[in-house]
């Protein structure tokens, strides 16, 4: 088996690709420019050379199709485009364009080949919005809040089209939030957590958040991406919810963070107003009781083991740091 993983080095890209090696699969991963892409996360996992690397610009349908043509896979999972909520209220054109033609892109190509290739969408759980202090299910409509969310949800339905349209194998993963240590410092998550071990080793300064009231579901990255390699290996294309069914507020994400390294966080944090975005879903929380019926998947780690795991890999990334002093 082949797979194509667009967006290699990413958070999800990089467990992806790390999953689908341990299963035999020969696995190619795309970049925007893949000969000065880092694909550190690769490196960290140590399987950088195990990964065919392509370069690969998804809003250019030439380059979607010529990489599929050379690539030639049975599995493509998109998993890349611009991430961050915050951030596509600043970057609203570069966010739609990147989310939703290079889904478009990938869908058109596979189709255009007219190969049984499968194909994967990393939908989000921002498609949703605001709907009340419940748990989202598969049938909950839509009421997108942000550029990115926008972006996804058109997304979305581009998958469902062309799998009713034309028959495609593509499937919509609805991942709510998930983190790892391989999450970049500009996820509020992997900040909470270095400021905190930071403080706890003698740090002066004060964490500033946005709100602290907001509620998400927080998973393990490393668990969400093997829910996706499972929906493609079904009989039939659907969608899914992947998500914990647990809900926590960004409060206590810090304060357990700060419990974990023995600090009490209102002493080293505050809330901004000027952090604030436009628009914010207050409570998002999700019901995966489908991926557990139908896929056999289900979270065993919930938001603590998170905190629990992102803390120990610093701590264990600053002796490594310090053994390496030594030696």
């Amino acid at each position: 088996m082949r797979a194509l993983v667009c967006g290699v080095g990413g958070q999800d890209g990089a467990y992806l690709a790390q999953l689908l090696l341990s299963k035999g699969y020969e696995v190619w991963g795309t970049s925007r420019d893949a000969q000065v892409a880092t694909f550190n996360n690769l490196k960290l996992l140590g399987i950088r050379e195990q990964v065919t690397l392509v370069s690969m610009a998804t809003n250019d349908f030439r380059s979607v199709l010529t990489t599929l043509k050379r690539c030639d896979p049975d599995e493509v999972y998109f998993l890349s485009g611009q991430s961050s909520v915050g951030l596509s209220f600043d970057q609203p054109a570069e966010t739609l364009e990147s989310i939703t033609l290079g889904t478009l892109n990938l869908l058109e190509a596979i189709r255009f080949l007219d190969k049984t290739i499968k194909f994967y969408h990393a939908g989000s759980s921002e498609c949703f919005g605001d709907h009340g202090q419940q748990a989202a299910t598969e049938e909950i409509r839509f009421q997108p809040r942000s550029p990115y969310a926008v972006a996804k949800a058109s997304a979305h339905w581009l998958v469902a089209n062309y799998r009713e349209a034309y028959g495609l194998f593509a499937c919509n993963g609805i991942l709510f939030n998930h983190e790892s240590p391989l999450r970049p410092e500009r996820f509020v998550t992997k900040k909470i957590i270095l400021a905190a071990c930071r403080i706890a080793q003698g740090s002066k300064e004060m964490l500033t958040l946005g709100r602290l009231d907001i509620v998400r579901d927080w998973g393990w990255a490393p668990e969400y991406v093997e829910a996706m390699w499972l929906m493609l290996q079904q009989e039939a294309p659907d969608d899914y919810i992947v998500a914990t069914g647990e809900a926590n507020s960004l409060e206590d994400f810090v304060s357990q963070a700060f419990t974990s390294v023995g600090l009490d966080w209102r002493k080293y944090v505050k809330s901004n107003s000027a952090l604030f975005r436009p628009t914010d879903l207050a409570w998002s929380q999700g019901c995966a009781d489908k991926a557990f019926h139908k896929l056999g998947w289900q979270a065993k780690l919930k938001m603590r083991d998170v905190v629990g795991r992102m803390i120990e890999s610093v701590r264990n990334g600053e002796q490594e740091k310090q053994r390496r002093g030594t030696d």
